[in-house]
């Protein structure tokens, strides 16, 4: 199967993002849990803990002048699966844990961080 050289810049460009998230949640004392965490519910960029919380992130980077930001393109859809994952993930250690959903928004190299992003 071949890719576009569009999805391979799509894809450096979102790798691109979640290491600058990565590197954010490090240094604001967070511990990364799993990176692309997959589910048959879909995949989550990266989870992390912070104290007893778990963050579900979704990292959305966009390069030059769009339209919307970002973090405007999760949309009900994508929070409903990540709430899905996060049940997921639950049941695969099998307890209940306190999580929070959070988006990073990348544009052109410049991170903003949304906790609590939402329900």
């Amino acid at each position: 199967m071949s890719h576009s050289s569009q999805d391979v810049r799509k894809k450096i460009l979102g790798r691109k993002g979640e290491r600058l998230t990565r590197r954010y949640l490090f240094l604001h004392g967070y511990r990364i849990v799993a990176r692309n965490y997959k589910t048959p519910f879909g995949e989550a960029d990266i989870i992390a803990k912070k104290g007893g919380t778990f963050c579900f992130v979704e990292v959305k980077t966009r390069s030059g002048d769009p339209l919307a930001l970002p973090s405007e393109a999760v949309d009900r859809a994508k929070q409903a699966r990540y709430r899905n994952i996060a049940r997921y993930f639950c049941a695969a250690r099998g307890e209940e844990v306190c999580v929070r959903f959070d988006v990073a928004s990348v544009l052109n190299g410049k991170l903003e961080y949304f906790e609590n992003a939402y329900l």
